[in-house]
Protein backbone atom coordinates (compact mmCIF):
# COMPACT_ATOMS: atom_id res chain seq x y z
CA UNK A 1 0.00 0.00 0.00
CA UNK A 2 1.20 3.56 -0.92
CA UNK A 3 1.51 5.81 2.57
CA UNK A 4 4.01 8.78 3.40
CA UNK A 5 6.54 8.96 5.65
CA UNK A 6 4.21 10.23 8.87
CA UNK A 7 2.58 6.61 8.28
CA UNK A 8 5.51 4.83 9.21
CA UNK A 9 8.11 7.24 10.87
CA UNK A 10 6.12 8.05 13.54
CA UNK A 11 5.48 4.55 14.92
CA UNK A 12 9.60 3.93 14.47
CA UNK A 13 10.11 6.85 16.54
CA UNK A 14 7.52 5.70 19.08
CA UNK A 15 8.81 2.43 19.39
CA UNK A 16 12.61 2.51 18.94
CA UNK A 17 13.02 1.38 14.99
CA UNK A 18 14.11 2.40 12.00
CA UNK A 19 12.96 2.63 8.46
CA UNK A 20 14.84 1.92 5.75
CA UNK A 21 15.26 4.02 2.53
CA UNK A 22 16.03 1.63 -0.55
CA UNK A 23 16.58 3.77 -3.48
CA UNK A 24 15.62 1.38 -6.60
CA UNK A 25 16.29 2.32 -9.54
CA UNK A 26 15.30 -0.15 -11.53
CA UNK A 27 12.56 -3.01 -12.01
CA UNK A 28 15.47 -5.46 -10.49
CA UNK A 29 16.22 -3.91 -7.67
CA UNK A 30 12.71 -2.63 -7.01
CA UNK A 31 11.86 -6.43 -6.31
CA UNK A 32 14.46 -7.19 -4.40
CA UNK A 33 13.43 -4.62 -1.86
CA UNK A 34 9.99 -5.46 -2.15
CA UNK A 35 10.26 -9.00 -2.08
CA UNK A 36 12.37 -8.40 1.44
CA UNK A 37 9.89 -6.12 2.64
CA UNK A 38 6.64 -8.25 2.43
CA UNK A 39 8.72 -11.83 3.32
CA UNK A 40 9.72 -9.68 6.76
CA UNK A 41 6.50 -8.03 6.99
CA UNK A 42 8.56 -4.42 7.28
CA UNK A 43 7.11 -1.32 6.31
CA UNK A 44 9.65 0.11 3.43
CA UNK A 45 10.40 3.02 1.41
CA UNK A 46 11.28 2.69 -2.08
CA UNK A 47 12.35 5.41 -4.63
CA UNK A 48 15.55 7.26 -5.88
CA UNK A 49 17.67 10.39 -5.79
CA UNK A 50 18.30 13.03 -8.16
CA UNK A 51 21.73 12.25 -8.73
CA UNK A 52 20.73 9.26 -9.53
CA UNK A 53 18.19 10.13 -12.20
CA UNK A 54 20.86 9.22 -15.42
CA UNK A 55 19.88 5.62 -14.38
CA UNK A 56 16.31 5.88 -14.46
CA UNK A 57 14.14 9.11 -15.35
CA UNK A 58 11.44 10.34 -13.17
CA UNK A 59 9.03 9.52 -15.90
CA UNK A 60 10.39 5.94 -16.38
CA UNK A 61 10.53 5.09 -12.70
CA UNK A 62 7.33 6.83 -11.15
CA UNK A 63 4.70 4.42 -12.90
CA UNK A 64 6.47 1.41 -12.54
CA UNK A 65 7.02 2.25 -8.36
CA UNK A 66 4.13 3.81 -7.63
CA UNK A 67 2.35 0.72 -9.06
CA UNK A 68 3.92 -2.07 -7.07
CA UNK A 69 3.95 0.17 -4.05
CA UNK A 70 -0.31 -0.18 -4.13
CA UNK A 71 0.15 -3.33 -4.69
CA UNK A 72 2.26 -4.57 -2.10
CA UNK A 73 0.86 -6.04 1.05
CA UNK A 74 2.93 -3.80 3.90
CA UNK A 75 3.50 0.13 3.96
CA UNK A 76 5.59 1.76 1.09
CA UNK A 77 6.61 5.37 0.74
CA UNK A 78 7.74 6.47 -2.40
CA UNK A 79 10.29 8.64 -1.73
CA UNK A 80 12.14 11.26 -4.19
CA UNK A 81 15.78 11.60 -2.45
CA UNK A 82 18.44 14.28 -2.20
CA UNK A 83 16.09 16.72 -4.42
CA UNK A 84 18.39 19.47 -5.34
CA UNK A 85 16.47 21.28 -8.00
CA UNK A 86 13.29 22.48 -7.75
CA UNK A 87 12.31 21.92 -10.99
CA UNK A 88 12.45 17.84 -10.05
CA UNK A 89 11.19 18.18 -6.99
CA UNK A 90 7.90 19.55 -8.01
CA UNK A 91 7.94 16.26 -11.17
CA UNK A 92 8.51 14.30 -8.34
CA UNK A 93 5.15 15.24 -6.33
CA UNK A 94 3.43 15.90 -9.70
CA UNK A 95 4.34 11.87 -11.18
CA UNK A 96 2.41 10.85 -8.04
CA UNK A 97 5.71 10.27 -5.23
CA UNK A 98 4.01 10.42 -1.62
CA UNK A 99 7.44 11.93 -0.70
CA UNK A 100 9.97 14.25 -0.78
CA UNK A 101 13.48 15.53 -0.25
CA UNK A 102 14.37 18.99 -0.83
CA UNK A 103 17.81 19.37 0.15
CA UNK A 104 19.38 22.82 0.35
CA UNK A 105 21.82 21.76 2.76
CA UNK A 106 24.62 23.67 0.87
CA UNK A 107 23.12 26.96 1.47
CA UNK A 108 23.32 28.97 4.78
CA UNK A 109 20.64 28.66 7.71
CA UNK A 110 18.67 31.34 6.43
CA UNK A 111 18.63 30.18 3.13
CA UNK A 112 17.66 26.62 3.62
CA UNK A 113 15.02 27.19 6.38
CA UNK A 114 13.25 29.73 4.00
CA UNK A 115 13.58 26.85 0.57
CA UNK A 116 12.14 24.02 2.82
CA UNK A 117 9.37 25.92 4.40
CA UNK A 118 7.85 27.15 1.28
CA UNK A 119 7.76 23.84 -0.16
CA UNK A 120 6.50 22.18 2.75
CA UNK A 121 3.71 24.68 2.24
CA UNK A 122 3.37 23.00 -1.42
CA UNK A 123 3.67 19.74 -0.92
CA UNK A 124 1.38 19.43 2.22
CA UNK A 125 -1.14 20.85 0.26
CA UNK A 126 -0.83 17.37 -1.44
CA UNK A 127 -0.84 15.11 1.62
CA UNK A 128 3.07 14.90 0.53
CA UNK A 129 5.70 14.37 3.06
CA UNK A 130 9.05 16.59 3.15
CA UNK A 131 12.01 15.84 4.47
CA UNK A 132 14.59 18.47 4.69
CA UNK A 133 18.62 18.01 5.82
CA UNK A 134 20.28 20.60 8.43
CA UNK A 135 23.95 20.51 8.66
CA UNK A 136 25.71 18.76 5.35
CA UNK A 137 26.30 15.20 4.69
CA UNK A 138 29.40 14.48 2.84
CA UNK A 139 30.54 12.07 -0.12
CA UNK A 140 33.07 9.68 -0.47
CA UNK A 141 34.89 10.25 -3.77
CA UNK A 142 33.04 7.18 -5.35
CA UNK A 143 29.61 8.20 -4.26
CA UNK A 144 26.63 7.72 -6.90
CA UNK A 145 23.91 9.25 -3.92
CA UNK A 146 24.85 12.32 -2.60
CA UNK A 147 26.88 15.45 -2.74
CA UNK A 148 29.85 16.77 -1.60
CA UNK A 149 33.44 17.95 -1.41
CA UNK A 150 35.24 14.87 -0.01
CA UNK A 151 34.41 13.51 2.89
CA UNK A 152 33.92 16.35 5.13
CA UNK A 153 30.27 16.54 6.96
CA UNK A 154 29.00 20.07 8.37
CA UNK A 155 27.40 18.79 11.63
CA UNK A 156 23.79 19.48 12.78
CA UNK A 157 23.78 22.11 15.64
CA UNK A 158 20.81 21.00 18.05
CA UNK A 159 19.67 25.05 18.69
CA UNK A 160 19.48 25.27 14.84
CA UNK A 161 17.90 21.71 14.41
CA UNK A 162 14.95 23.04 17.00
CA UNK A 163 14.52 26.18 14.90
CA UNK A 164 14.53 24.73 11.51
CA UNK A 165 11.84 21.99 12.52
CA UNK A 166 9.60 25.45 13.93
CA UNK A 167 10.15 27.18 11.20
CA UNK A 168 9.62 24.83 7.91
CA UNK A 169 7.15 21.93 9.94
CA UNK A 170 9.22 19.24 7.42
CA UNK A 171 8.21 15.78 8.48
CA UNK A 172 11.64 14.41 9.10
CA UNK A 173 15.47 16.08 9.06
CA UNK A 174 18.36 14.22 8.29
CA UNK A 175 21.31 15.16 10.71
CA UNK A 176 24.96 14.66 10.00
CA UNK A 177 26.98 13.31 12.83
CA UNK A 178 29.89 11.88 11.19
CA UNK A 179 28.45 9.64 7.98
CA UNK A 180 29.22 10.62 4.14
CA UNK A 181 27.67 8.92 1.22
CA UNK A 182 29.24 6.04 -0.85
CA UNK A 183 31.36 3.50 0.49
CA UNK A 184 34.10 4.24 3.18
CA UNK A 185 37.82 4.08 2.96
CA UNK A 186 37.64 4.07 7.09
CA UNK A 187 35.31 3.79 9.85
CA UNK A 188 33.36 6.63 10.06
CA UNK A 189 33.55 8.39 13.97
CA UNK A 190 30.33 8.98 14.92
CA UNK A 191 28.86 11.89 17.29
CA UNK A 192 26.46 9.84 19.06
CA UNK A 193 26.16 12.35 21.61
CA UNK A 194 25.13 14.74 19.30
CA UNK A 195 22.30 12.50 17.74
CA UNK A 196 21.33 12.15 21.29
CA UNK A 197 20.81 15.84 21.66
CA UNK A 198 19.18 16.74 19.11
CA UNK A 199 16.52 13.71 19.30
CA UNK A 200 15.87 15.42 23.05
CA UNK A 201 15.50 18.57 21.53
CA UNK A 202 12.76 17.68 18.88
CA UNK A 203 9.92 15.54 18.45
CA UNK A 204 10.75 15.38 14.16
CA UNK A 205 11.47 11.70 13.50
CA UNK A 206 15.51 11.66 12.34
CA UNK A 207 16.82 10.35 9.43
CA UNK A 208 20.51 9.09 9.16
CA UNK A 209 21.68 9.55 5.66
CA UNK A 210 25.42 7.68 4.62
CA UNK A 211 23.99 4.32 5.69
CA UNK A 212 25.76 1.54 3.44
CA UNK A 213 28.90 0.33 5.18
CA UNK A 214 28.38 1.44 8.79
CA UNK A 215 28.60 -1.61 11.25
CA UNK A 216 25.62 -3.47 12.86
CA UNK A 217 26.52 -1.61 16.16
CA UNK A 218 26.71 1.58 14.80
CA UNK A 219 23.56 1.19 13.29
CA UNK A 220 22.48 -0.33 16.21
CA UNK A 221 23.59 3.00 18.45
CA UNK A 222 22.11 5.41 15.81
CA UNK A 223 18.66 4.03 16.17
CA UNK A 224 18.73 3.98 20.02
CA UNK A 225 20.09 7.17 19.88
CA UNK A 226 17.02 8.65 17.80
CA UNK A 227 17.35 8.08 14.18
CA UNK A 228 13.76 6.73 12.92
CA UNK A 229 14.94 6.21 8.39
CA UNK A 230 18.22 4.98 7.25
CA UNK A 231 19.31 5.63 3.77
CA UNK A 232 21.18 3.06 2.29
CA UNK A 233 21.94 2.52 -2.03
CA UNK A 234 25.71 1.38 -2.02
CA UNK A 235 25.09 -1.45 -0.22
CA UNK A 236 22.42 -3.11 -2.21
CA UNK A 237 23.76 -1.88 -5.41
CA UNK A 238 26.97 -3.98 -4.73
CA UNK A 239 25.34 -6.89 -4.33
CA UNK A 240 23.57 -6.41 -7.29
CA UNK A 241 26.54 -5.62 -9.44
CA UNK A 242 28.67 -9.06 -7.38
CA UNK A 243 25.80 -11.13 -8.03
CA UNK A 244 25.90 -10.61 -11.50
CA UNK A 245 29.88 -11.08 -12.19
CA UNK A 246 29.88 -14.15 -9.67
CA UNK A 247 26.86 -15.70 -11.99
CA UNK A 248 28.03 -14.97 -14.82
CA UNK A 249 29.81 -17.32 -17.54
CA UNK A 250 30.22 -17.50 -21.52
CA UNK A 251 26.55 -17.59 -23.28
CA UNK A 252 24.57 -16.30 -20.40
CA UNK A 253 22.42 -13.56 -21.20
CA UNK A 254 20.94 -11.19 -18.73
CA UNK A 255 18.46 -12.82 -18.26
CA UNK A 256 19.82 -15.92 -16.55
CA UNK A 257 21.03 -13.11 -13.99
CA UNK A 258 18.16 -11.06 -13.01
CA UNK A 259 17.25 -13.92 -10.70
CA UNK A 260 20.54 -14.17 -8.90
CA UNK A 261 20.52 -10.23 -8.74
CA UNK A 262 16.93 -9.79 -7.13
CA UNK A 263 17.81 -12.60 -4.78
CA UNK A 264 21.14 -10.67 -3.79
CA UNK A 265 19.14 -7.77 -3.15
CA UNK A 266 16.15 -9.36 -0.89
CA UNK A 267 18.86 -10.86 1.02
CA UNK A 268 20.87 -7.92 1.38
CA UNK A 269 17.58 -5.98 2.16
CA UNK A 270 16.57 -8.27 4.84
CA UNK A 271 19.85 -8.06 6.66
CA UNK A 272 19.36 -4.76 6.94
CA UNK A 273 15.53 -4.77 8.03
CA UNK A 274 16.76 -6.65 10.38
CA UNK A 275 19.24 -4.95 11.88
CA UNK A 276 16.84 -1.63 12.24
CA UNK A 277 14.25 -3.67 14.11
CA UNK A 278 11.67 -2.98 11.68
CA UNK A 279 10.45 -6.90 10.77
CA UNK A 280 6.83 -7.35 11.56
CA UNK A 281 6.29 -3.42 11.95
CA UNK A 282 3.97 -3.73 9.14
Amino acid sequence: MLVNLNDVLLDAKRNKYAVGLFNTINLEMARGVLSAAEEMRSPVIIGTAEVLLPYGGLRELAPLLKDMAKRASVPVVLHFDHGLTEENVNLAMDLGFSSIMYDCSTLDFEGNQKAVADMVKKAHSKGITVEGELGHVGANSDSAEGSGEGDESIYTEPDKAKAFVENTNVDALAVAIGTAHGAYKSAPKLDLKRLEEIASTISTPLVLHGGSGLSDEDFKNTIAGGISKVNIFTDINCAASKAAYDNFQNGCGITDLIPHIIEAIKLETEKKMKLFGSVNKA
